[in-house]
């Protein structure tokens, strides 16, 4: 049942009146922030005049938040390009160690000065690749590509770290063959692979210098002569008053 009562109808307009003329005031302060910021000097004006200046401006010459902006860009696309290509790498070295040749590396076959190096290592990895995720002629290979690769790349390339993967895969091969050649006979053994590193060090290190570099860049001194003539000032015409000649 509605009321008769007036008084009820008037707050009720002035409820509505109220929430009306709250929201007026907000809409109206951002339209005018809009306006202000599109106007010149304003802050959207400031900044797409720096959108509209940055090609002939350039790198150098373009504001600051625009390089930081292109430069989170072109770091987020190098990531993401990234990943998906250490993705397909590791796809791809996957699918080429499967195809590998199998390799018996519990049988020494190797014969000669070889086996001496060769068949100990073959050993070593034999009995300690049976928990690895990879097989253990998968790892054999791996060593031996490692081996060739420093090799022949130190040998062209002369980078520190091709030669320092060499001295450790260097290393580790004559540890190998120390660990797994008997006793009787491991002194010699250890003593031919080193050899054999050794030589084969002299074409993967080519170049290396252990001695440092001293520029002698001192010469003579260089001196200019140039030849000047200072004539000491002479006396006027107001000095001559003060010469007193000898009666």
């Amino acid at each position: 049942m509605a009321t008769n009562d007036p008084n009820a109808r008037a707050e009720n307009d002035l409820t509505t009146k109220t929430t009306t003329t709250k929201h007026h005031p907000r809409l109206e302060a951002a339209r005018s922030w809009w306006t202000q910021a599109w106007n010149e000097g304003g802050v959207l004006y400031s900044l797409w005049d720096d959108v509209r200046e940055a090609p002939d401006a350039g790198w150098h010459g373009m504001a600051n938040w625009l390089k930081a902006a292109v430069g989170m860009s072109a770091f987020s696309f190098v990531v993401f390009l990234f990943t998906g290509a250490v993705d397909v790498l590791t796809d791809a070295v996957g699918s080429l160690l499967t195809a590998v040749p199998t390799v018996k590396i519990s049988d020494n076959t190797s014969t000669g000065v070889w086996a001496t190096i060769d068949n100990p290592i073959r050993s070593y990895i034999a009995a300690h690749s049976a928990d690895l995720p990879i097989s253990g002629p998968t790892v054999y290979t791996l060593w031996r590509f490692t081996g060739l690769f420093c090799l022949v790349a130190g040998f062209f390339t002369r980078s520190n770290g091709v030669r320092l993967t060499w001295t450790a895969w260097g290393a580790a091969s004559i540890a190998m063959v120390w660990t797994t050649t008997p006793d009787t006979s491991r002194t010699v053994a250890a003593g031919v692979a080193l050899l054999a590193w050794t030589l084969a060090s002299a074409f993967a290190l080519r170049g290396l210098n252990l001695r440092p570099r001293v520029f002698n860049n001192v010469g003579a001194p260089q001196i200019t002569v140039r030849p000047e003539i200072h004539v000491p000032a002479q006396p006027g015409p107001a000095d001559t008053d003060n010469v007193r000649h000898l009666r």
